[in-house]
C-alpha cells in the first residue's frame, strides 16, 4: 500500500456492531488550520516565553499576548503564517510543527469537533459508536494531549 494512503490507526470492534472504528491518522488536508488557523487560536504565557527565548522567529508573530499578528501591520492574521500548501498537492504542513501551540496540539479534541470540521480523520462508521471511536481518538492523540474528560 502506498505511505500516502492514510493507515487505520485502530482497529477496535464496537460491541455488537460488525463494522471496526477507525479514527484515521492524519492526512494533512489542512482543514483545521484552515479553519482555527487565525484568530481562533492562543497561546500560553509559557509557550510565548519559550518562543521568545528559543524561537524568535516565531515570538515576532505574538504581539500583547495574542498570537499571529504581523509584525509588519500589528493586525490579527486571516491565517497561521505557519502553514504551507504543499507543491502540487492537496496537502499542506506546519512549518513550526514540534513548536506549535497547544491550541494546534491538541486537536482534535472530540468527535463532535470532528464532525463540525469535517475532519477527514474520521469515517462515517465511526459514528456508529461514538464513545469507542472518542476512545480510539485519545489513543491516537496519546501523544499530544490528555484524553477528554467527560
Amino acid at each position: 500500500m502506498s505511505d500516502l494512503i492514510p493507515q487505520p490507526k485502530a482497529d477496535i470492534r464496537a460491541p455488537g456492531k460488525n463494522e471496526a472504528i477507525t479514527v484515521k491518522d492524519c492526512n494533512q488536508c489542512g482543514k483545521c488550520c484552515t479553519n482555527y488557523g487565525g484568530s481562533g487560536l492562543s497561546a500560553s504565557v509559557s509557550e510565548i516565553d519559550w518562543w521568545e527565548t528559543y524561537r524568535p522567529e516565531i515570538a515576532r508573530y505574538v504581539s500583547g499576548g495574542k498570537i499571529w499578528i504581523s509584525p509588519v501591520t500589528g493586525k490579527q492574521m486571516e491565517k497561521c503564517p505557519w502553514l504551507q500548501k504543499l507543491p502540487n498537492e492537496n496537502k499542506y504542513s506546519c512549518r513550526i510543527y514540534h513548536d506549535r501551540p497547544d491550541d494546534c496540539r491538541y486537536y482534535p479534541v472530540d468527535i463532535d469537533q470532528m464532525i463540525s470540521d469535517d475532519c477527514e480523520m474520521l469515517e462515517s462508521r465511526d459514528l456508529t459508536d461514538p464513545k469507542k471511536a472518542q476512545s480510539t481518538l485519545d489513543n491516537l492523540m496519546a501523544d499530544s494531549r490528555p484524553p477528554l474528560q467527560r
